[in-house]
Formats: C-alpha cells, structure tokens, sequence
C-alpha cells in the first residue's frame, strides 16, 4: 500500500472527517475478513434483517451488532491493519473495537437515505472511526456519498430512512435540527465519493453526513457486499440521545451518564 504521509492523513481526516485508503488491506486479510462476512450471513444476529431501508432488490441483507461475531472476528480485529490505522489517524495507541455492520445488496435497490451515524449512536468524540470496505468493485455511481466536513456542523436528528420523506425525524422528542435535504440541492454540499476496488477502505467519522447510491442491475454480478468496522480511543464520551439508540450492548446504557468515558467490558480492546 503507498500511503501518503500519515501526518498529511491525519489533518485531512480531521478536517473532512472521511478519506479513502488504497490497498489498506493485503489479500490474504481480505480473504479473513471475507470469512468473518460469510459467518455473519451464515449466522444473523437479533438484529439481522432482509429488506428494511435498503428495499427492492432479489437479496438484501444487513445485520451489526452480532453477539456472537467477536469470537469469529477476533483475529481479525486484533492482527489485521484497521486499528493500527485507527491509531496512527487519532495519534493514540488506545482503540477499542464497538461493532460490526454487514450489507449485501443483490439486483437494483433503492439508495440508502442522508444521515450521520452518530445521531443513532450513544457515542461522541474525535477517537471515532468506521473503516467500509468491499469485496468486489464498486463504481464510483453506486459508491457511498460523504458531506466532506459535515462531521464539524450540527450533529441532525436521525432519519425513519421514510422512503416518502428521508428526512422524517427519528426522534419527536429533543432539539436535534431536522436532517437537510440535501437531493434537494446537491450543488450546496461538498460531496464527495469514491469508487473502490477489494482492499480499498474508506475510513469515515460517524458524524459525517452521508447516503449509499442506489445500485442497478447493470453492473457485473450486480452485487454489492460490504463490510463496516467500527472502532473508538480514549476520547470517546457517552452521549445521551433523544430517544433509544445504539450500540446495543447489555447494561451499556444503564451503566453510563452522559460525559462519562465510553468503556464496557463488552468492547475489546486491540493490543
């Protein structure tokens, strides 16, 4: 992987809140974390569903938060380069792995709704990080969409993902302003995507803004399979939301108060 100066890396993921990594991942832990994937659709957890937001096509597929994912994806986590580069991105040794988030999408299926992240997570801080990646090409047209920046402006109400109105407010209760509707005027976002290729990551911060475009039936396979890892450092506080929300862990909620330090013995730590 040629990777460029990770202090030039550093400031970008800060400011923009999302870049994309190149290579990240050698072969052989691509082939490892393909295991973990086929496990987790093998294997869907209390909260794995077909359909939902993701509507339409032949197989749709998306689970996180599977508790019996860690053991099966624990070499991974811990020998594989996410976290080290999680590391290196925040300038701190100290990660913690918070979940996993698996999608497939097969045949044409609706596009996945703006949003930020953490507007549904219990969870804030600058040590927040979700690594994406696939394990087939994506062309740019059907890539993920990033608000570059977004993560430093107003954190929205989370999205119904209402096919009628997307920026249907989550939560009816609280001060969160209404998601922006940002199909409405694209030209007033700084938009940006990618396409990738297997080994590619792209590392984003939770609270920035962004969607999944639509996928067709006219690309090769015209399957998308992708895998999202979400890890947090020493910053991350507990963040008390409007309404119930992630990471749903046992006893996290009712263990923390807002501000505290974002710890329970349900999250591993790397190293």
């Amino acid at each position: 992987m040629v990777m460029p100066n990770f202090e030039t890396l550093r400031r970008q993921f800060y400011a923009d809140g999302v870049i994309k990594l190149p290579g990240a991942i050698k072969q052989t832990q691509l082939d490892q974390a393909r295991h973990c994937y086929d496990w987790s659709l093998a294997n869907p957890g209390p909260h794995g569903k077909g359909g939902g937001f993701l509507g339409g096509g032949k197989k749709t597929f998306e689970d996180k938060s599977n508790p019996g994912a860690l053991a099966v994806y624990h070499s991974f986590l811990q020998d594989g380069p996410l976290a080290p580069l999680a590391a290196r991105l925040w300038g701190s040794d100290d990660i913690w792995f918070m979940y996993e988030q698996v999608f497939r999408k097969w045949g044409a299926c609706r596009r996945t709704p703006w949003h930020q992240d953490s507007s549904y997570l219990a969870v804030d801080g600058d040590h927040l990080i979700v690594f994406w990646f696939s394990f087939a090409p994506v062309p740019k047209s059907e890539a993920l969409e990033f608000v570059r920046g977004s993560h430093r402006r107003p954190l929205y109400n989370g999205s119904t993902f209402n096919l009628d109105d997307p920026t249907e407010p989550l939560y009816t209760q609280g001060d969160m302003p209404r998601l922006p509707d940002i199909d409405g005027a694209p030209e007033d976002w700084d938009i940006v995507q990618w396409a990738v290729e297997p080994g590619d990551v792209i590392a984003f911060h939770p609270a920035v803004l962004h969607g999944g475009a639509a996928t067709t039936d006219t690309t090769v396979g015209a399957q998308r399979e992708t895998l999202s890892l979400r890890f947090f450092g020493t910053d991350a506080t507990y963040a008390a939301r409007p309404g119930p929300c992630g990471p749903r862990i046992a006893g996290l909620h009712e263990s923390l108060n807002h501000g505290d330090p974002f710890r329970h013995p349900a999250f591993m730590k790397i190293g």
